[in-house]
């Protein structure tokens, strides 16, 4: 039911977002990203198992309202089972406006907010207490021109997080007393480090640095098997580059070394305290 709720939101929202826009057209992204291991939000969702992940990601019209859709599956078929890794394959459906503040100034400010349900089709609501969907509302901020360099970005994004149904394994009935039930913040750094003159058919790219830093309050996904407490959990750095290979299609290559700070295996996001893995993106703008 509540999957009809949010399917018919986001159908009423694309009807409002062109009525509250100026005249213009629909831009979006449509692709697919491989993962060598998929890691989400600190945690590794599929052990050591690789991941696929479709999406798009719609514009309205400029208006400044989005909307996007993630299916993120796990590669082979380990762990089959009741809450195996099968279990565990997840939509993301998004909704969000996007701004502003003061371009053009020194403290310039970006501004994103939205809501987000995370469906898992395996163990999805009809299933009463053995539902594991999420939802979360959030909030993000960047500063393009605070720091006075041309490409350094810091920012940061609060989330609010919640399970759907609360005596779920994610909520009230799990195991080790875990909970979606939280908040969340993020620190990031993200500068675009540009090359020139590489070569003749490549005369100017960028290498994209990102940095995060996560203090989790008790926001923990796992149905079963961990705790998350009120702490900073997790550091990660990554690096990635596009190739544009025309008409529209982009292709991005990227490497992300997570440092976790809490290594036990019931406390914390995860029981390695170093994750490195790779990701390969190949999508069209329109």
């Amino acid at each position: 039911m509540k999957m009809y709720v949010l399917l018919t939101a986001a159908i009423l929202f694309g009807m409002v977002a062109p009525v509250l826009a100026e005249p213009g057209d629909l831009h979006g992204d449509i692709g697919y990203t491989y993962d060598t291991m998929h890691v989400w939000r600190g945690f590794m969702t599929w052990g050591q198992h690789s991941g696929s992940n479709l999406f798009v990601d719609l514009d309205f019209f400029g208006s400044g309202f989005g909307m996007s859709i993630e299916e993120h599956m796990v590669n082979g078929t380990g762990n089959n089972g009741p809450l195996g890794y099968s279990d565990e394959q997840r939509t993301d459906y998004a909704l969000y406006y996007a701004g502003a503040i003061a371009p053009e100034d020194t403290f310039a400010t970006m501004y994103q907010v939205g809501y987000r349900y995370f469906n898992y089709p395996g163990m999805s609501a009809q299933h009463s207490d053995q539902c594991i969907d999420l939802q979360e509302m959030w909030a993000g901020l960047a500063f393009p021109k605070i720091l006075g360099v041309k490409g350094l970005v810091p920012g940061w994004a609060i989330i609010k997080a919640w399970p759907s149904m609360h005596d779920t394994v994610v909520g009230g009935d799990n195991p080790n007393g875990g909970s979606y039930e939280g908040w969340a913040n993020v620190l990031t750094l993200d500068y675009a480090l540009p090359l020139e003159n590489i070569s003749s058919e490549i005369p100017k790219q960028n290498l994209n640095f990102h940095t995060e830093l996560v203090y989790n309050n008790h926001v923990d996904p796992r149905p079963y098997g961990g705790y998350t407490s009120s702490d900073w959990t997790d550091f990660v750095m990554g690096v990635s580059t596009d190739f544009d290979l025309g008409s529209g299609f982009i292709f991005t290559p990227g490497i992300n070394e997570q440092i976790t700070m809490e290594d036990n295996n019931n406390k914390g996001v995860s029981p390695k305290h170093d994750i490195t893995w790779a990701t390969l993106t190949i999508k069209y703008k329109f």
